[in-house]
């Protein structure tokens, strides 16, 4: 059917609630609106659903959750996996509590056991009681950091990790294969928990959850000698980081730490940002300003879902500095790597794991310490992945893994980045350069003097439609059939193709395999250091790209980055 007969058929079939079919009703004029709803069903993918809230195949609504939810359960009876039960937990976003139920009812009509969250959680936290309670599998409700019409939906396998083959494309085929609304399986909330496929959880995973993050604490002592002292600003943008953020940190000693009023409360609307991402300056704007007013040591800002971490810190002077997810993620590594190393030294199969668009910063702090570096694709699940690998095999030891985007895991508790237990090292840390006579921006400039000036970042552009995903495919294309052979002055040494898995040298011709999974990705080696790489965004409508460089200095290595950068906007101007 075509996208107007679709659309007739959600407005005439009984199945679909009179509140959906009014909706609908009211853009009866715009065909343009109802093309955009109806021309495709809202694709589940390896990150699973994400998609603006509203009637539509194409949209989040609780239908297309339920379809989705009976492809996963068909999956799991398919594997076996229907004894051990799924764990559902939600952000603050609109209708996030409405999907995780219609969720756990659809699972719980297919016989699964569903155990949800009695109120709104962190993704880790969702991702620690997978494992917690032995679940054959996880889903999440959140749209992480994108705009409030957002909402989506992620699926974790039993490791704690978001899915990875064989599962992704199994589930993918399964929930392609529900075509009929009808047969989607649902059932009452009472007949579900009196059958004992309902189950409300919350204490018994949060108290062991925090206890998890507090072993990865390295100096006690210098959170004891620091604590009085230090003070801490922290915002959850309006969604789920509040508790468990204040309550690890209270529980550690922590005495002075400042929760920005207006940003405290869950608000799906999110009102004082136009959107909660802690990479947005916008963000920090409240807490920067009583930061200032109390005179604090650091700012810190979670978004929605609470997995990934923006951070502003204080130098001696008083100014404060931003620290991007490749910096802080950095600052982390090192620190978490070399406490480990002076308290009780290092394993000889000891691994730090990075994503390919992370910093090469990292590739520098893994030689200095004489660890393994591994390089994966871009998604944290592939971080996961890698630990489970460790366990399953009995060799390599996971010692911290980051990724660019503000996310990053100490410990093995969780599977998937966790701002919570970042926030809680990011202040350790601070305290343990603080008894050192330094502040954490002393601690960045001295990595800069270790391993290099190294500058990351991003530019992107964002691709609405139709249209826009067939552009953001001809811009990977372009670029794939004809490879620059020089990029801002540097010079092109090798081009990686990651859908084609090859990586050929530009100077002998020579082509390898990348060693990772297929994936519509582009990166260029380029001299110096230098670095680009473009990829779509898996999350919203956005082609990436990003590169980094290094300098001499740090002036020196923000001159070269801008100038990458503009040279990058030429290049996508080009392109449109």
């Amino acid at each position: 059917m075509g996208y107007m007969e679709v659309y007739k058929e959600w407005l005439e079939n009984p199945y679909f609630d009179e509140a959906t079919k009014e909706e609908l009703r009211g853009i009866a004029a715009d065909d343009n609106e109802i093309k955009e709803r109806f021309y495709t069903e809202l694709e589940f993918g390896t990150a699973g659903l994400r998609g603006v809230i509203g009637a539509g195949t194409n949209r989040m609504n609780i239908y297309t959750v339920r379809k989705t939810t009976q492809g996963l359960a068909n999956y799991i009876c398919k594997v076996g996996g229907q004894v051990k039960g799924v764990a559902i937990a939600y952000d603050s976003r609109r209708m996030s509590p409405e999907f995780a139920t219609e969720a756990a009812l659809c699972l719980a009509a297919n016989g699964i056991k569903a155990y949800i969250f009695e109120s709104l959680r962190p993704t880790p936290e969702l991702s620690y009681a997978v494992r917690e309670l032995r679940c054959i599998a996880g889903i999440n409700i959140t749209a992480s950091h994108n705009p409030p019409e957002y909402n989506g939906y992620k699926v974790y396998w039993e490791d704690g990790a978001q899915i990875t083959p064989p599962h992704d494309t199994g589930i993918m085929e399964e929930v392609k294969n529900v075509t009929d609304y009808h047969a989607v399986k649902t059932m009452d909330k009472e007949a579900a928990v009196a059958a004992g496929l309902f189950e409300v959880i919350g204490k018994n995973v949060d108290d062991p959850y925090i206890e998890e993050l507090k072993k990865q604490v390295k100096h006690w002592d210098s959170i004891k000698e620091a604590q009085k002292d230090l003070k801490i600003v922290y915002t959850p943008l309006h969604g789920t980081g509040n508790l468990p953020a204040r309550r690890v940190l209270k529980e550690i000693g922590f005495e002075n730490v400042y929760v920005v009023p207006e940003q405290e409360l869950p608000d799906g609307e999110f009102p004082t940002v136009s959107y909660p991402n802690p990479e947005a300056d916008e963000a920090f704007d409240l807490g920067l300003a009583l930061a200032k007013k109390i005179d604090a040591d650091l700012v810190l800002a979670t978004d929605p879902d609470a997995d990934r971490l923006g951070v502003r810190v204080k130098d001696k002077d008083g100014c404060y500095h931003t620290l991007t997810g490749n910096m802080s993620g950095c600052l982390l590594a090192d620190y978490e790597i070399g406490q480990t190393k002076a308290l009780s030294g290092l394993p000889e199969d000891g691994a730090l794991i990075k994503t390919i668009v992370t910093s090469n910063m990292a590739d520098a702090i893994a030689d200095y310490y004489g660890v393994k570096l591994i390089e994966v694709l871009t998604g944290f699940k592939f971080i996961g992945q890698q630990i489970l690998g460790f366990e399953q095999s009995g060799k390599g030891t996971y010692l911290f893994g980051f990724e660019e985007s503000y996310g990053c895991l100490i410990g093995t508790h969780a599977r998937d980045k966790d701002a919570i237990v970042a926030t809680m090292a990011l202040c350790e840390a601070a305290a343990y350069y603080k008894t050192k006579g330094m502040t954490l921006w002393d601690a960045m400039i001295e990595l800069y003097e270790r391993y290099g000036y190294y500058k990351d970042d991003i530019q992107s552009i964002t691709l609405k439609g139709i249209e826009g995903l067939q552009k953001i495919q001809e811009i990977l294309e372009t670029l794939r059939k004809d490879p620059p052979a020089q990029i801002a002055g540097y010079k092109v040494t090798s081009a990686r193709d990651y859908k084609l898995d090859t990586v050929k040298d530009m100077a002998t011709g020579a082509v390898t395999s990348t060693g990772l999974p297929r994936s519509n990705v582009l990166y260029y080696d380029l001299t110096d250091g230098a670095w680009l790489c473009v990829r779509p965004s898996g999350t919203e409508p956005k082609v990436k790209f990003y590169y980094g460089v290094k300098g001499s200095s740090l002036e020196d290595a923000n001159e070269k980055s801008a100038a990458m950068g503009k040279e990058v906007v030429d290049m996508i101007n080009a392109m449109l």
